[in-house]
């Protein structure tokens, strides 16, 4: 058991206290150190590769949860292991193993070096270590241990009690309480050497609502890389009373019209449509190989006046936030489109360097049993200049949707497909009554030329954003100001 990481330390720069950490978890109880790591590379570069690295990663992850009144399970779990890739032209050679020690590196750097044999590329040429740059984004504490088990059942009956308490009509209560702690160690063949310690938790609320034998949900909750300390009263108070609201908000729902409509997007979580609609087709493998809606299209307007949309891996404490990617490169704030103009991509390594740019922070894998690729790390649309209830009250018939379920994205065409979990019917600038049912079908670049009004009100989401990609999940943020969009379809349920 080494020192704990909650109590005060002798503060070292951030960089190197990460690396101290990761060596501890990583690399000493294994009796390895960086000369091992060396090794491993120079055996990968013995034949000629472009690119290659090292992912060594330690988890540990805790779940609570509560239903029926009664915490029913507890999950504990730890994986260690790494991963090693070699990239030649556009080719990627990758193996992992669960067992970290020099005898599995060297295998894994013997049995990717392989794919070099038929490559014509440069030799990758011994570098000199360069540790990644400083910056510290969240603390490297371990979440799990900033609470007690009996304080974490106490947490989730909590907000049990507080649910039920609000309105008679509350049938059931399902709350959750996530910890991770996550700790890397990325060695590349250009030198670099980087670590980052991870800390991630999440609490999610579920109530469902019983009036004259219907039964509707709401849900709400969040998080971020901070301790459990975060989940104050305040905190529980708010994701209980969405989640009631929400639920209670359904029981009077109606079914939603169809048609072709004003939609009015909420701030906040519905940026999702954004991440869906438009980020997936920024990330740069699809851009590559051609097969976005956007690619080639650099420097050309793809959505209206004022619209600008950001992807920015270094806001403090998020959810899709790293101090760097998992590649080791640092994140930063890529700007995507501004003013309505296409500015750039997200990049890994390996695809920014086939189109010849910068990577930008993106290089993003599940585990260090998966290959990194451009992902998104916190994605969201800058604010406009119009208040909120101006834009809700320009509505003449259409619909208001504040909050959303889940969505999805055919990369190639553009088009998307969104259930709202929380919408409006609105007449003359007047919220009549909720609707249910309300999914909103669109194409994302024709979507985005169609956004005619932009509030004031630009927000991130709570903290509880998962992006799938193939296969792959990983934590992001998604954030939007209120939105009008002209023409989307809705398929409604009237």
């Amino acid at each position: 058991m080494g020192p704990s990481y909650n109590e005060p330390m002798i503060s070292r720069e951030p960089t190197l206290e990460r690396l101290a950490v990761a060596r501890e978890l990583l690399l000493t109880p294994f009796g390895l150190d960086e000369s091992h790591l060396l090794r491993a590379l120079s055996e990968i570069r013995a034949h000629k590769v472009d690119d290659a690295d090292l992912y060594f990663q330690y988890t540990r992850s805790e779940g609570w949860s509560l239903e029926e009144g009664i915490v029913k399970t507890g999950s504990f779990s730890i994986d260690q292991g790494v991963g090693v890739r070699a990239v030649s032209g556009e080719k990627t050679a990758f193996a992992y193993s669960d067992d970290i020690s020099e005898a599995s590196l060297l295998d894994a750097a013997r049995t990717v070096r392989t794919i070099a044999s038929a490559g014509q590329s440069a030799r990758v040429k011994a570098a000199t270590q360069k540790i990644a740059g400083s910056r510290s984004l969240y603390p490297g504490t371990d979440p799990i241990a900033t609470l007690d088990s009996t304080a974490k059942v106490a947490l989730l009956e909590k907000v049990e009690k507080l649910a039920r308490a609000k309105d008679p009509r509350v049938a059931q209560v399902m709350a959750g309480l996530a910890g991770e702690y996550d700790v890397v160690l990325v060695a590349r063949a250009d030198g670099t050497l980087a670590a980052d310690v991870r800390p991630l938790v999440r609490l999610s609320v579920t109530v469902i609502a019983e009036q004259a034998g219907r039964r509707e949900m709401g849900s709400s909750g969040g998080g971020g890389r901070f301790g459990l300390a975060y989940f104050d009263d305040a905190m529980i108070h708010q994701y209980v009373n969405e989640a009631v609201n929400a639920a209670l908000t359904n029981l009077e729902s109606r079914p939603a019209p169809a048609g072709d409509m004003t939609v009015v997007l909420g701030p906040g979580w519905p940026g999702v449509l954004l991440h869906e609609a438009i980020g997936h087709g920024l990330e740069g493998d699809f851009n590559r190989k051609g097969s976005s809606a956007f690619a080639g299209r650099i420097g050309q307007r793809v959505a209206a006046k004022g619209v600008t949309v950001l992807d920015d891996g270094t806001i403090a404490d998020r959810r899709g936030s790293l101090n760097v990617d998992d590649e080791g490169n640092p994140t930063q704030r890529n700007v995507l489109i501004e003013d309505g103009i296409l500015k750039g991509y997200i990049q890994d390594s390996l695809n920014a360097r086939l189109m010849k740019v910068g990577p930008t922070g993106n290089g993003r894998r599940e585990s260090y049993a998966h290959v990194p690729m451009p992902r998104m790390t916190n994605t969201y649309m800058l604010g406009g200049d119009k208040a909120p209830e101006e834009i809700v009250a320009s509505i003449e018939r259409g619909l208001y949707a504040p909050n959303f379920g889940g969505g999805q994205v055919d990369i190639t065409s553009g088009k998307f497909v969104f259930s709202a979990s929380e919408a409006y019917w609105v007449e003359n600038g007047k919220i009549q009554y909720p609707v249910k049912g309300a999914t909103l079908v669109g194409n994302g670049p024709d979507a985005l030329t169609r956004v005619t009004m932009i509030g004031n009100d630009m927000r991130l989401d709570s903290g509880v954003g998962t992006c799938g990609k193939e296969g792959q999940s990983v934590p992001v943020g998604v954030g939007q100001p209120t939105l009008r969009i002209e023409g989307l379809t809705v398929g409604g349920t009237a």
